[in-house]
């Protein structure tokens, strides 16, 4: 188990709906704090989407050193574990160098895995996990989340029927351990409880938010996300693993199938990314009670609140 450096260091977590500019000020607050930057979206990990997931740009990388954008392949299935312990590992990199880390992402697992810790489940065989995965396969979401139901009655509410990965991970776990999920998820505790952690959250308007989506959606056509998926699809993943899951995979699909225009499909790439906003939102609300929820037209303005946050 890596042994993190220094009791006293700070670390700051920057999250935010999708679109709202959590990129653009990490980096102003890197510059600013002699800092460098750490991804906590699950979907900037994967080496062969940077269009679609809307990583960092090349001069961006350039103004500040970015950790764990790109370094998945998307045939890999990669956890909030294998997540959390690579994070780990460049948050030490970053405090050797006496630079702040600031994780930045909108993924809510990656950041519950700093501030709550992550349970000890225990390695489920291979054999297992197939087992579940073509069960999943030959009788589809629907039948399985009622099968899951009726083995582990306490995933009711919590893990959504639509959300694969975790249904399965969910199954997988108590037929092999016998226990719930959740009951994995009790009793434990942050790597990270004598670190000073700063925790800023944009709390961007909605209306604001739904412009920022259709600009973004806009510039991801233009920067040719087509041919993105276009190579994405000629290397025939796993359909359960999580980059099928990326927002605009399906909706280009069709498009290049020729069953919805262009324009279809910007409207209802806008339509899923504003979907998921709402659902981030929703966490944060649950999961992100204590922290400061800060906002500003004005990005000066924006800065000085964080900076007054994290000082």
């Amino acid at each position: 188990m890596l042994k993190l450096i220094s009791l006293s260091k700070k670390i700051i977590l920057l999250a935010g709906p999708t679109a709202s500019g959590k990129s653009k000020l990490a980096i102003s607050l890197a510059r600013k704090l002699n800092g460098e930057i750490i991804n906590a979206d699950s979907m900037q990990v994967f080496k062969e989407f940077k269009i679609l997931s809307s990583r960092p740009s090349f001069s961006d990388t350039q103004k500040i050193k970015h950790h764990l954008y790109g370094v998945i392949s998307v045939k890999r299935y990669f956890s909030v574990g294998d997540w959390l312990k690579q994070a780990k590992k460049k948050i030490n990199f970053c405090l050797k160098k006496k630079k702040i880390p600031i994780i930045v992402g909108g993924t809510g697992l990656y950041f519950n895995a700093i501030t709550k810790g992550i349970s000890k489940i225990p390695n489920i065989d291979l054999k297992t996990r197939n087992k579940v995965r073509n069960m999943y396969k030959k009788i589809g979401f629907k039948r399985f989340y009622d099968l899951l139901l009726k083995l582990d009655p306490k995933i009711k509410g919590r893990i959504l029927p639509t959300d694969s990965q975790r249904i399965q991970r969910a199954y997988e776990v108590k037929i092999k351990t016998k226990k719930s999920l959740f009951d994995w998820f009790t009793n434990t505790k942050s790597d990270f409880l004598d670190f000073e952690i700063k925790k800023i959250f944009i709390d961007i308007p909605r209306e604001e938010l739904l412009k920022k989506i259709s600009q973004r959606t806009e510039l991801m056509i233009k920067n040719k996300c087509v041919d993105e998926v276009r190579k994405f699809n000629r290397l025939k993943i796993n359909k359960s693993l999580s980059a099928n899951k990326i927002i605009g995979v399906q909706e280009i699909n069709d498009f290049l199938k020729r069953s919805i225009s262009l324009d279809q499909c910007k409207e209802l790439i806008n339509i899923k990314t504003r979907q998921y906003a709402k659902r981030q939102n929703t966490w944060a609300r649950g999961h992100m009670k204590n922290w400061n929820k800060l906002y500003s037209k004005n990005f000066s303005i924006l800065l000085k609140k964080s900076l007054k946050v994290v000082s």
